[in-house]
Formats: C-alpha cells, structure tokens, sequence
C-alpha cells in the first residue's frame, strides 16, 4: 500500500494489485523505493532537493506516458514529470507524488535533407549536438551540455546562437504531446495552434511533451569562440565597452560577461586562481574569418590576464562549461532582465562580486537580440523579445551549512538589482520561492495561458512546475 498526495490536498492509498497491473501494461516500468532505478529517478541536479516520491513510472515511449497520465488523474494523484533532471526549482521531484520518469527516452532522429531533428524529451543537449553536428547542423539550445532538451525548449531556450537563430523555440515545428485526458496529439502551427502557442516558453503546465521537431541550420564544424579573461578591477570600464559592443554585434555574434574568482584553468597563471576576475565568453556563428574581424573590437579591450579565443569544435565548446556545474552541488538562481547596463547597475554587481560567499559561485550577464527579437512578443509564449541582457546569479556551493548565507547572498543581489531592471523574467531561471513573479515571467500573455490552460488541464493535473493556474 502506497500514500499518494491527491489534487484535493489529501491523500489516497494506492494497492500492489493495482501497481502491478500499471507495471504489466508499460514497455518501461513501476519502481519502488530501494530500487536503483527509484534511486536513479528521484536524483536530480541540484542537490538541494532531497525528495522522496510514492513511486515511479519510467515511461520508454509515448503508449507509456498515456497509460500513466491515465492512471494518476483517474485516481486523482499528484504527479511531477522529469526529463533531465536539470532545473534549477527542483521541480522534476515532489515527496508523496507519482513521478514520471522520461530520462530514458533519449533518441535524436535526424533528417540532414530536410534539415530537422526529432528528439525524445530525455535527450540532453549533448545527445542532440553531437547528432545534428554529424550532419554539419544544429538548433540553438543553451549552453550546459547536461542540460534536458525538453524543459530548456518549454522554458524558451536561448545560448550561443540564439541571435542568428533564434531560440529554441522559435525553431520548434511540432511537437507530440500527451494532453491531461490522455490524448496524444500533435501540436503546430495548423494543428492544436493554441497548445503550440503555449508550449513553447509556457513550460510543463498543458502536458507532457513526448517528442520535439526541431528545425535546424547549417553551422561548424568549427567555430571561433573561447574565452578572454580581465582583472575584475578593470571591469567598470570594460563592462560599458562590453554592452556598447554587445548592442552593435552582427547577429553572428554572442559575447557574454562572467563575474567570479577564477577556477585553476589551465591557460591562466597560476597567481590568479581564486581572485576575482572579469571573464568575456564569446562565439561566432558564422565564417572564421569573419569572426575573427568582428571579435577584433572585443579582443583589443584592456591587457587581458588571458586570451584563448581560437576555432574549437562547435560539439566541443557546447560543454566547455560543464565542469563548472556539475551535478551534486547545492544550486540556488536569481535573475533579472535589463535593457541596459548602466554604470548604476554595474558598481552594485561588481560590489556583490567583491563578497562571494563560495568559490563556485558567479553573476554572468548574457546579450540577447538579434533573430530572438524580430519575433512578435505575442507569437510565443515566451514575451520578451526585445534586445537585452539577461542576468543570472548563480550561486553555487557543496556544504549545506552554507546555505543561509549562501541564498541570502543571492537574494540581496537580486533585490540590490531591481531598480535596474525591467521586471521581466526568463523561467527557466526562476527558482522554486518566486511564484509571485509569474506575471512577470509572462507579461502580457499570462491571461491568454490561464484560458489554454483552462482548456487542456481544467484541473490542474500538471502543477508541479512554475504553475499557471487554469481559468
């Protein structure tokens, strides 16, 4: 017998007999607590997360995802959906729910004539780099190669080559989805438009997405991209030169700043591991050549400590940053929009920088724009189209002792911010304590997602995420 939180705020018991006949009719499985795979499921990314679900459901394909919908809203059951495992709120596990477990559907199809991709919701970028560049081709997704394909794409999706070709997305075309009364349906432009609208930047709330179609474009196999690294005492300066050229970069372009003290990489001398320093991470999507003319005004900036821009395997500098975030560490984001950097704003980030409280822990300022803003801000789900910079706090650390200090840090930067920013949101930043800024995540479009939610999941079947409440 198994207690299960139920929609109405109670909790009912589900029997053996009845988790044995879910088990037979699955090409995946049920796995109970004390399984490897129950273990497997329940781990996330971020460590802060130490949850204990009724059980799981590992779904291995669509027929799968069905048969569990069916059985978790007929019996009226709370159930959280994971795909990756990667978000920061922690929101793939919940204690006494159902948890439906996609991870291993992780196939990636490629068409090389058509130029599109279908791809599983367990698939990590990773997965879908390394295919699609082994076609000389690739979406825009972010920039942690751990990271799962299907809640960066709900979320909206930016990184490297989000201003040559837009997000995520904006390059998906279809995608099949699981609806709450256990229908599979596919949702595009011309079929369930409104589902398609409010998948792509609404997140998990309107089903569960069981295979994306991606579009893609011709990019690498090399790039030129790499890092330029400045003593933080330089930044004030050098972070006004950044936003003035980041605002005037070809779309080809991306160049982001990164706050922190600096990790014992290879290529830095040995006296400036652990002091703080200003890094430029940038990436041209496009000729070698002609990235090497458009980085020239970045590369000229100052007397950096280090400079190691150079062509790298696009597939390889997609996870240049996956040993700095690792899974197993405490994670814990805070994050802002700004349509500007004004000097304001850059003295308080870089007074936030002068005490961080762990090693691990940054404030990087991504540029956005490009091919992302010349979509309508009511076309997706997602609003905010505008050129701007995008500000995450990433707050990092090993040792729960430190995690008052830690999210305190973290908030009164974010608080510190506020005055500069424009109130916006990226979702997929927000962590599990800001349900208050929904609205600000959707701006205009939260009444149109209300009502679409109101329409697929009356009920609310699929809550356990940044939740839109059905009208």
């Amino acid at each position: 017998m198994y207690d299960i939180k139920t929609l109405d705020g109670n909790t009912a018991t589900v029997d053996q007999e009845a988790l044995d006949a879910l088990n037979s009719s699955l090409r995946g499985g049920v796995y109970l607590q004390g399984t490897p795979e129950y273990e497997g499921a329940r781990t996330t990314w971020n460590s802060m997360f130490e949850r204990h679900p009724g059980f799981v459901i590992r779904a291995l394909g669509a027929s799968d995802v069905q048969k569990a919908v069916n059985f978790v809203r007929d019996a009226s059951l709370i159930m959280s959906v994971r795909s990756g495992g990667h978000q920061i709120a922690g929101h793939a596990v919940a204690d006494e729910a159902v948890l439906l477990d996609l991870s291993q559907m992780q196939s990636v199809h490629v068409d090389p004539v058509n130029k599109t991709a279908r791809v599983a919701p367990g698939a990590l970028l990773g997965d879908v780099d390394r295919e699609t560049q082994a076609h000389g081709l690739a979406v825009p997704v972010g920039i942690n190669s751990t990271t799962g394909i299907a809640g960066l794409t709900l979320g909206g999706g930016f990184g490297w080559t989000t201003r040559k070709f837009g997000m995520t997305i904006d390059n998906l075309l279809s995608a099949e989805v699981v609806t709450a009364d256990g229908t599979i349906v596919s949702a595009s432009p011309t079929s369930h438009p409104e589902l398609f609208w409010a998948i792509r930047g609404g997140g998990g709330n309107f089903g569960v997405v069981t295979s994306f179609e991606f579009q893609l474009h011709d990019l690498g196999p090399d790039v030129l991209s790499g890092l330029i690294v400045h003593p933080i005492e330089k930044a004030p300066e050098l972070l006004e030169e950044f936003a003035a050229i980041a605002d005037d970069s070809p779309d080809e372009l991306t160049v982001w700043s990164v706050m922190r003290k600096a990790p014992p990489l290879p290529f830095l001398p040995e006296e400036w591991h652990g002091r703080e320093v200003l890094i430029f991470a940038a990436c041209y999507s496009g000729p070698i050549d002609d990235g090497e003319k458009a980085m020239s005004g970045l590369r000229a900036l100052g007397e950096p400590i280090a400079d190691v821009i150079s062509p790298h395997k696009f597939v390889d500098w997609q996870a240049a940053f996956d040993p700095l975030l690792t899974p197993g560490a405490r994670n814990y984001w805070k994050s802002h929009d700004f349509e500007a950097l004004s000097s304001e704003a850059i003295t308080g980030l870089l007074e936030a920088v002068s005490c961080l409280p762990d090693p691990a822990c940054e404030v990087f300022i991504a540029h956005v724009g490009g091919a992302m803003a010349r979509i309508e801000p009511h076309s997706t789900a997602y609003p905010q189209r505008s050129a701007h910079f995008i500000m995450n706090v990433h707050t990092r650390w090993e040792d729960p002792n430190k995690d008052d200090e830690c999210i305190a840090w973290a908030r009164g930067l974010y608080d510190q911010m506020r005055p500069h920013a424009i109130g916006s949101a990226y979702v997929n930043f927000m962590p599990q304590d800001e349900a208050d800024h929904m609205a600000g995540a959707y701006g205009l479009n939260s009444g149109k997602l209300s009502k679409i939610k109101g329409s697929y999941d009356p009920k609310n079947l699929f809550r356990i995420n940044h939740n839109i409440v059905p009208e």
